[in-house]
């Protein structure tokens, strides 16, 4: 059974969670917690780290037999191919890829936003600037009904995990 290792937060691991009961797989979910403020010991995750034999350990990973992965995205898309979901023809995957990658940066943004001290002074910029960027997406969307279907295994889970954390 793959074993998905993470924060004890929805975050990053969020989009692999809800990917992986979409395609009915079991998974082991590994959820670290950090200590108490003021500190916030990462200790959980520091003293384990190195002896998962991940190639670049980081949250999330996610080992599936011989396969060790780290990084959201790349997690994604790996689950992705293992159940024939990424895309069937190059345009497919590389528009899939695209998808993804923007919704990283707006769910960065968002991110930004969420965690800034100056949240207040910062909200109204970033609410200007969501149509246009909602919009870019939408235009990008329209004419791939193909990559709708790609959308909602892969990308659309991403997004609706970050709107639902807005």
């Amino acid at each position: 059974m793959p074993t998905l290792g993470y924060w004890k937060i929805r975050g990053l691991a969020q989009p692999v969670r809800l990917l992986q009961n979409y395609v009915g797989e079991d998974f082991e979910d590994v959820q670290y917690e950090q200590g108490d403020g003021p500190g916030f010991s990462r200790e959980c995750w520091t003293s384990v780290k190195n002896t998962l034999g991940l190639p670049f350990p980081n949250l999330p990973y996610y080992i599936d037999g011989d396969i060790k992965i780290t990084q959201s995205n790349s997690i994604l898309r790996y689950i992705a191919k293992k159940h024939d979901l990424l895309g069937k023809t190059t345009q497919e995957i590389v528009d899939c890829d695209v998808m993804l990658e923007n919704a990283m940066d707006f769910r960065n943004g968002t991110v930004r936003l969420a965690y800034n001290g100056d949240y207040e002074k910062l909200k109204e910029d970033y609410f200007k600037n969501l149509q246009p960027m909602l919009a870019k997406f939408e235009e990008f969307l329209a004419d791939k009904n193909f990559l709708l279907e790609l959308i909602y295994l892969l990308c659309e889970l991403f997004y609706w995990s970050q709107c639902y954390s807005m």
